[in-house]
């Protein structure tokens, strides 16, 4: 028999296509009658005949990783909510302004192909996938011997969606007096974890010991899966209606919480010249917060850059709308509470963070101290 000279080299094509066959279910369980050539073309095919019935349809773009919560996931040796972590870094950008997923494209690249291990981060997207109604249509796996350790790898994926010019979500449908509500997180979610590595390992602490705070291993608590915000989002934009102010929802700008913060990620979507001030005492963050910054000795202000604190989404809503919202959200099974309102009028004394992120927008600055943690917790429900 002859050698296979890229198997000596390090690279199995043989383990890929059995990675392939393990996923292809969970990825078909994505296809609507708008994807066409099912699993394994070069190119995924999904039909944009599906968007005549929009007036002007904008196409929506984003692309991300979930960083090195992966490697937390390499040492305890879980892979199967990584895939929801990405699903929620890429789909939750798009939905900021209001656009409905299409389909998405993930990239998976790797020391070694090990199928099973492929295949459970595969199937993880396709959940994530499914639960926001976004189709999985193409992805890749690259092999990478020599570059990438045996059992290290990085996550990537981008996503398309659409959404009607006149619809679009953003600063400029923010006016004085909009309420700002924020969602509860399901936890870190997939920002942050090179501080929280950092602390973990200055701690002496394996991440498969049990945690006593939490009732599992370090491991499976850090592993978390970020909360997917798309699908109740995009109900409540149509639930809440046409505002008084123009032909668009009563939600009228959202915000992911992501890198940089509850303040920085604020202010990106709101119109220069506005300034809200987020009042901290109006919840708690969860414990996984309070345990990391204790065992990191920080307080939980010096990490307001780097976590959520509790917070994985905002939305800037109508006034009138503001308790329809948190109903509504609540029965979508996600707590959701007033922390500020945006104000045109002069800007108080003081330090604000004023966009971000190449975006000229409005100042944020977050007021007061931290609900006790004793109190109702938001992000635990």
């Amino acid at each position: 028999m002859t050698s296979n000279p890229y198997t000596e080299a390090g690279v199995d094509t043989a383990a890929g296509d059995l990675a392939v066959e393990l996923m292809k279910s969970a990825v078909r369980r994505t296809h609507g009658p708008e994807v066409l050539g099912g699993v394994g073309g070069f190119a995924g095919l999904f039909d944009a005949s599906t968007l005549r019935s929009y007036g002007r349809p904008l196409l929506a773009t984003s692309t991300d990783g979930v960083g090195t919560k992966v490697a937390i996931a390499q040492a305890i040796d879980k892979h199967d909510t990584i895939g929801l972590d990405l699903v929620g870094m890429v789909v939750d950008d798009i939905v900021v302004v209001g656009a409905k997923p299409l389909f998405m494209t993930d990239y998976i690249a790797c020391g070694k192909v090990y199928p099973e291990r492929i295949a459970d981060i595969v199937r993880g997207i396709a959940r994530g996938c499914a639960e926001t109604g976004t189709a999985l249509v193409g992805g890749e796996t690259a092999e990478h011997p020599g570059l990438l350790g045996l059992n290290d790898y990085d996550v990537a994926g981008a996503a398309t969606g659409v959404v009607e010019a006149s619809r679009i979500l953003g600063a400029e449908r923010v006016g004085d007096g909009d309420v700002v509500l924020a969602l509860a997180s399901s936890g870190l979610h997939s920002n942050g974890y090179s501080l929280v590595r950092h602390i973990v390992a200055r701690g002496g602490i394996q991440y498969a010991h049990t945690a006593e705070d939490f009732g599992t291993t370090w491991g499976e608590t850090l592993l978390e899966p970020t909360r997917l915000y798309t699908s109740p989002l995009l109900r409540l934009i149509a639930q809440l209606g046409d505002s008084a102010r123009g032909p668009f929802s009563a939600v009228h700008s959202l915000s992911h919480v992501t890198g940089g913060g509850i303040a920085a990620n604020l202010a990106r979507v709101l119109p220069q010249g506005s300034w809200v001030e987020v009042e901290r005492s109006t919840w708690s963050p969860p414990p996984v917060f309070r345990v990391l910054a204790d065992l990191g000795d920080l307080s939980l202000e010096s990490t307001e850059g780097t976590w959520n604190l509790g917070i994985g989404f905002l939305a800037v809503v109508d006034a009138q709308k503001a308790d329809a919202a948190i109903s509504a959200l609540a029965q979508d099974g996600i707590a959701a509470w007033q922390v500020g309102v945006v104000h045109t009028g002069t800007r108080p004394a003081g330090e604000f963070e004023q966009g971000a992120k190449g975006v000229d927008g409005g100042a944020v600055r977050l007021v007061g101290t931290y609900g006790d943690s004793a109190a109702p917790d938001h992000g635990a429900k």
